[in-house]
């Protein structure tokens, strides 16, 4: 069995993380993209190069940036198509073969010896300080809490939070990359209502700001972010598309956290408003 490149199964690890947080099933990724169940299947599985089209469709899907996950797939790109391997130091010639061994070394067999043991001798290490590198940086773009140097060569790969508090009043959380993976946690457990969509407070430690998340609704469902001596966030979900993937409204910068509160609102006539708070009890 071959073992993936590193750089593509990192690839297919964030698009499992990134399609789980669309809520969708292989079927209704399919019925909302020009790819196949079957092709998302092995996409996900790693048995078969993902299109970049594909990975920014998922991103859209999920509400998440992409900026990371496109990172990542020109990596794996890079390793499907050779570049990767066509662009690495050309390695020295080799010393010439001993007179004992020069008869068994001819035609075309021999060449194949002879560049076998080049590999493997004089292009060791430059094969290791490769790989190191590609692996740091593949760890670099999975973990972006990691501390190391080559970091500060990648903003592109973590890019910086673009407001913090009070500025990101009225912002919109993935715009401003106060929503990527290990920047913000949920405040309290999801609440599900008494129609079947689910909500929760999201909040962002690095952005210092909250916003309210919703998935699973129903068209004219929608949600509304309040708290205290700031003005009320609020997002409706305008269509089928919405239904099936996360939608957020915008941040209450530097709010006190235990004073937010999250209403649900169904769509006219159909069930009754629900509130909940960062303790998960209901108001």
């Amino acid at each position: 069995m071959t073992v993936p490149a590193p750089e593509c199964a990192a690839l297919t690890e964030g698009l499992r993380a990134v399609k789980a947080r669309t809520g969708l099933s292989l079927s209704g990724l399919a019925e909302r993209t020009p790819y196949s169940r079957s092709s998302w299947e092995r996409y996900l599985n790693g048995k078969k190069p993902v299109p970049r089209q594909a990975v920014e469709a998922l991103c859209a899907m999920a509400g998440e940036p992409s900026a990371r996950l496109l990172a990542l797939w020109e990596l794996a790109d890079a390793e499907w198509s050779g570049r990767a391997r066509s662009s690495r130091p050309t390695v020295p010639s080799a010393p010439a073969a001993s007179s004992a061994s020069a008869g068994a070394d001819t035609g075309a067999f021999g060449r194949a010896r002879r560049e076998f043991r080049l590999v493997v001798g004089a292009g060791l290490a430059v094969v290791a300080a490769a790989t190191t590198g590609m692996l740091i940086l593949v760890l670099s773009v999975l973990n972006p809490g990691t501390a190391h140097p080559a970091r500060v060569a990648l903003p592109a790969l973590d890019p910086a939070p673009g407001c913090q508090g009070t500025t990101c009043e009225g912002k919109d959380p993935d715009r401003m990359f106060c929503g990527l993976p290990g920047r913000a946690d949920s405040l309290g457990p999801e609440h599900r209502t008494a129609t079947g969509a689910h909500m929760e407070i999201r909040y962002s430690t690095v952005c210092a700001a909250a916003w309210g998340r919703i998935w699973h609704a129903r068209v004219g469902d929608a949600i509304e972010l309040s708290a205290p001596g700031a003005r009320s966030r609020r997002t409706v979900i305008k269509n089928a598309t919405d239904t099936g993937v996360y939608r957020f409204t915008s941040m209450i910068g530097a709010p006190a956290r235990s004073t937010l509160r999250l209403c649900f609102v169904p769509v006219s006539g159909e069930g009754r408003r629900e509130c909940v708070s960062p303790d998960g009890r209901e108001r």
